[in-house]
């Protein structure tokens, strides 16, 4: 047996998944610099929409907004308060809170949706027999009896500004639009290095990917909250489904193929509270990252085949409905990045790959470039601002990758059909660093299985930066920065995981 030509037949084929995981990652981080270049644009051209104006020549539309929630002991309290001092015709508002509790937050509800419908307030509590097709069946099923020819929608972690609706509620003078989406705001940025990694995700999300695509004609998609859809649009689109865990982006996708217009308002923001543990944030990230990639399998073939989509329209959503994948390239490429030092180090004739190599560290400057423009809409400009925004985006992008197992989980079972229930991100209440989590009833006990796999890929990639003090004469450093920042990742994730049990 000839283990040469094998050892060279298995080093071509970690170069081929090598290169296939790079391009993936450059694909997406270029698709992102694209898309903060037509933020950047968008800003400076904003075209008017119409409007009503509520001034006595226009008639309020009746609304329902849905509060779908789900053992939400902490922030009951705190949504109602939110909701109820809403700005809006009272006799014109309808309420609906969805609740599918299990516990003991079933009475404080009906406590308080008493006390609501005692001051006037047309407010309901809707149980359901049974939590079929959980958060889209609750919406599904308060849908049937709803008086609004608009629906707004809150999760039970979101505190809208009092003149919300009179913001939102103009544009559906436009009869094509079908949603209005706010960004999220958060209440807890600063809370810790988690919340701060997670606000930075999210405002890049918001401010380039839903501005990016909007302004162009592409689709976006209503983001499960802080939105308002019009009814009609729901029901031409073919109401909620369940089988996918971003019923959302489901729903958002099938109004769009039907030619409805979405309409996102950047300087509409609408506060939320960021998770604040490792395993809140692991359930949020499984749900989103799987939902995506089943809503890949379920939509991307009706999105190509659509005759009145334009090409960019159908890249754009293609990539849109990837974005999750990205993981499973970050992975790859972390996976195999040690092999790879090992093949140059034997095989001097693949030296002049790792020149190609270099197209990660080009994704890398995409990234950085991409969200910088976010940054300084969100945070601060100026030099001062960019020295703030280098160790911000250092520590997103090491954490992204410390997640990357996680997420490649979620995304493989959602592209190979693998069902699972939603689980619902726990609520904490948490506004200031002072305030505990300690003793919040609904977090997990037990650790992640992942978390066992986490210590042995930091381990992994700690063997990587051993490997590039030993390899070759003088070593060798090219990915050296790579496996550190892959160790730190993982490392963190660990420690947050044994840190946060309670």
């Amino acid at each position: 047996m000839d283990w040469n030509s094998i050892s060279l037949g298995l080093a071509w084929i970690v170069i081929f998944l090598y290169t296939l995981a790079l391009v993936v990652v450059f694909v997406f981080s270029a698709t992102q610099a694209y898309l903060a270049w037509k933020y950047t644009h968008s800003k400076k051209y904003k075209p008017e929409a119409p409007q009503w104006k509520f001034n006595g020549t226009d008639s309020f539309p009746a609304v329902t907004i849905q509060l779908p929630i789900f053992n939400e002991l902490y922030v009951i309290k705190r949504l109602l308060t939110a909701i109820t001092a809403l700005e809006y015709p009272k006799e014109l508002l309808e309420i609906q809170v969805l609740d599918d509790s299990t516990d003991e937050s079933v009475a404080l509800t009906a406590q308080l949706v008493a006390a609501y419908q005692n001051q006037g307030f047309t407010i309901e509590h809707l149980r359901r027999k049974e939590r079929t097709g959980f958060k889209a069946g609750a919406l599904k099923a308060g849908l049937t009896s709803a008086k609004g020819t608009l629906i707004a929608i809150f999760d039970a972690d979101f505190i809208p500004p009092k003149d919300w609706l009179l913001r939102t509620v103009p544009y559906f003078k436009d009869e094509k639009i079908g949603v209005v989406q706010t960004r999220w705001g958060h209440l807890n940025t600063n809370y810790s290095l988690l919340t701060k990694v997670q606000a930075f995700a999210l405002d890049a999300h918001f401010t380039l990917e839903q501005s990016g695509r909007n302004s162009q004609g592409h689709f976006i998609n209503f983001n499960g909250t802080a939105g308002i859809w019009r009814k009609a649009c729901i029901l031409d689109a073919g109401n909620w489904e369940g089988d996918t865990l971003t019923e959302d982006l489901d729903l958002s996708y099938r109004a769009q193929l039907k030619q409805w217009k979405f309409k996102y308002l950047e300087e509409i923001e609408t506060p939320a509270e960021l998770p604040v543990t490792i395993s809140a944030v692991r359930s949020q990230q499984f749900r989103w990252n799987k939902g995506g990639a089943e809503n890949f399998q379920k939509m991307i073939r009706k999105v190509w085949t659509h005759p009145q989509l334009s090409l960019a329209t159908k890249f754009h959503a293609s990539i849109h409905l990837l974005s999750s994948s990205m993981f499973l390239g970050v992975l790859s490429l972390a996976l195999l990045s040690v092999p790879m030092l090992y093949i140059k180090s034997y095989w001097i004739g693949f030296a002049w790959y790792f020149n190609l190599s270099a197209l990660f560290f080009v994704s890398t400057l995409f990234f950085f470039i991409g969200y910088w423009p976010m940054y300084q809409e969100r945070y601060r400009s100026g030099w001062k601002g960019f020295v703030n925004y280098l160790p911000r985006f250092a520590l997103f992008y090491t954490l992204a990758m410390g997640f990357s197992l996680h997420n490649t989980r979620a995304i493989m079972e959602g592209h190979m059909g693998k069902k699972s229930p939603f689980v619902r991100t726990p609520k904490f209440n948490i506004k200031t660093v002072s305030d505990s989590w300690k003793n919040n009833k609904y977090l997990p006990t037990k650790l992640s299985v992942n978390v066992l796999w986490e210590a042995v890929l930091a381990l992994y990639f700690l063997f990587g930066i051993y490997s590039a003090f030993h390899l070759g004469v003088a070593g060798e450093w090219g990915l050296l920065p790579f496996h550190c920042l892959l160790f730190i990742g993982f490392s963190f994730i660990v420690f947050q995981s044994f840190r946060d049990r309670h």
